[in-house]
């Protein structure tokens, strides 16, 4: 039991850590100090969802689902597209610089936008629910155990971003700061929807 959860932990965690979509606008929230409870939540929820279901036998379902998967790459590719290219639109509008002003997302915004990095990444779910779901069920009756390490791991992760990131965000207030957070952000959006549009699954 204590194995499968410290391994289900390490797994989760060794997965998410790469600066992705989904990591990218936590942060960018957390800088903003904007709805970052609900916002970590939603991620670190949806993230285990995704796992638990990935155990109990989506994954075989995904992968026998093609077609589901080229889907859900060009809706994420286009909506990749359309998040990078808000990006450096606000990183050259001064006004999008001010964490009090217009860039203020009200929580509907936020969560759709929250939920979109989340389930319209195909990576989402050949590393979440195929992978994690095959390790998983390598730990026989332990399998729901291994599937609460990796979901603790969300947990953690979204936590630590989101919260740290708000936390050192009074640090970052110059704007030159966000017109390269916004840049930066931007590539990761496009580098990701590149990926995806050439990516042989």
């Amino acid at each position: 039991m204590v194995t499968a959860l410290g391994i289900g932990f390490i797994s989760g965690i060794s997965l998410i850590l790469a600066i992705g979509a989904q990591n990218a606008f936590v942060i960018r929230q957390g800088l903003l100090k904007q709805h970052v409870p609900p916002i970590v939540i939603i991620c670190a929820t949806s993230d285990a969802l995704l796992i638990f279901a990935g155990t109990g036998g989506l994954g075989t379902l995904i992968q026998n689902q093609p077609t589901l998967l080229e889907v859900i790459r060009w809706f994420g590719v286009a909506y990749l597209s359309w998040f990078a290219l808000r990006s450096f639109r606000s990183a050259f509008r001064s006004q999008a610089l001010d964490t009090k002003g217009e860039t203020t997302q009200s929580l509907g915004k936020a969560t759709a936008t929250c939920l979109g990095f989340t389930f319209l990444n195909p990576h989402v779910y050949l590393d979440t629910v195929i992978l994690l779901g095959s390790i998983a069920n390598q730990f026989g009756q332990d399998r729901w155990i291994f599937a609460g390490g990796a979901s603790v791991a969300s947990f953690t992760w979204f936590a630590l971003i989101g919260f740290g990131a708000r936390a050192a965000s009074r640090f970052m207030s110059k704007p030159i700061f966000w017109r390269i957070l916004d840049c930066v952000i931007g590539l990761i959006m496009i580098a990701i929807a590149i990926m995806l549009a050439f990516y042989q699954f």
